[in-house]
C-alpha cells in the first residue's frame, strides 16, 4: 500500500499552501525536521505528500508523475479552484468519466478527476 509520496521543492511554503487551502491536508513537522508532512484530513484516509527542499541542483516539477484528486464532480470543483484563484485547465472527457489538469506552485502535474472507484472526494 503506497503510504507517502515525497516530493521536492524550492517552494515549500506556496506547496502547504497549495495542498492545505485546496486539497485537504493538514501540515506537521517535527521541530528541526526539514520534511514537512502533509496528512490526509478526510476520514477515508490516502496517502500522505512530505515535502522535502530540493538541492540547488535538482530541478522541480515532473512530467512523469501526477497527482490525480478524485471528484464526483469536476465542472464544480474545477469552478472551486479556480474562484480561490488556480488555474485549471479544460475539462476533458475521459470516455465514462472527466478530468482538468494544473501544476502546483513547484510545477509538478496535479488532476482532479471523476474516474470511478472507490475514492473520497476532496
Amino acid at each position: 500500500m503506497l503510504t507517502r509520496l515525497l516530493i521536492y521543492t524550492k517552494k515549500m511554503d506556496e506547496m502547504v499552501t497549495f495542498y492545505t487551502t485546496h486539497f485537504g491536508f493538514r501540515a506537521a513537522q517535527a521541530d528541526g525536521d526539514r520534511i514537512v508532512e502533509l496528512l490526509p484530513i478526510q476520514s477515508s484516509g490516502g496517502a500522505a505528500i512530505m515535502l522535502h527542499a530540493a538541492a540547488k541542483s535538482q530541478r522541480e516539477g515532473q512530467a512523469m508523475v501526477k497527482l490525480v484528486f478524485h471528484c464526483t464532480d469536476v465542472h464544480v470543483r474545477k469552478a472551486e479552484l479556480m474562484q480561490a484563484g488556480l488555474t485549471v485547465g479544460p475539462v476533458m472527457d475521459g470516455g465514462g468519466y472527466e478530468f482538468a489538469n494544473m501544476k502546483d506552485p513547484g510545477g509538478n502535474c496535479v488532476q482532479i478527476s471523476s474516474r470511478p472507484g472507490a475514492y473520497a472526494d476532496v
